[in-house]
C-alpha cells in the first residue's frame, strides 16, 4: 500500500510538472519571438565552465551565434559546442526540460519561468538523488527579442 500511495504521488508530481512545462511553452510559442538573444549559464560537474556565461543569439529555431564571455566565438569543432547547441535556444531547452521531466526516475527537477514570455529562467535538474556529479543548472538571464 505504502508503496503503491509513493508511485501515485510520483505521478500526480510528474503530470504536474509537465503540465505546467506545457503551459509555459505555449505561452513562449504564443509570444511568437523567432530571434532573440540570452545569455546562458550552464553549471555541472563539466570542464568548460570557464566560458559561462555563453550569449546566444537564436533566429528562426537556429543559433546564429554562440559567444563565450570573453568574447570569442563558440565554433562548431569546439568539443562543448553539442552539448551547448541542444540548450541553444528555447525551444531546445523545452524539449530537453520535457525529456528530463519523463525520465525522471529517482531524480529531482525544479524549473522557475519568466512570468510574461514563459521561457524557463532557471533550471535544476538532478537525475539521481544519491549519485554525485550528475546535476545540471541551466540560467537564462539578459533576455532580449531582437528585430
Amino acid at each position: 500500500m505504502k508503496k503503491s500511495l509513493i508511485v501515485l504521488l510520483a505521478l500526480i508530481l510528474t503530470a504536474c510538472s509537465t503540465d505546467e512545462l506545457s503551459r509555459n511553452r505555449q505561452i513562449w510559442e504564443d509570444a511568437g519571438i523567432s530571434h532573440y538573444r540570452f545569455q546562458l549559464r550552464i553549471s555541472c560537474f563539466c570542464s568548460f565552465m570557464e566560458q559561462m556565461p555563453l550569449t546566444v543569439e537564436v533566429r528562426d529555431d537556429e543559433v546564429v551565434a554562440m559567444t563565450a564571455n570573453d568574447g570569442t566565438l563558440v565554433a562548431a569543432n569546439d568539443p562543448s559546442y553539442k552539448f551547448f547547441d541542444k540548450l541553444g535556444t528555447i525551444d531546445r531547452l523545452f524539449a530537453e526540460l520535457e525529456r528530463a521531466l519523463k525520465e525522471r526516475g529517482r531524480g529531482e527537477i525544479n524549473i522557475t519561468y519568466d512570468a510574461s514570455l514563459g521561457y524557463p529562467v532557471k533550471a535544476s535538474i538532478d537525475y539521481i538523488k544519491q549519485a554525485v556529479d550528475d546535476e545540471l543548472h541551466i540560467e537564462i538571464s539578459g533576455f532580449e527579442a531582437l528585430p
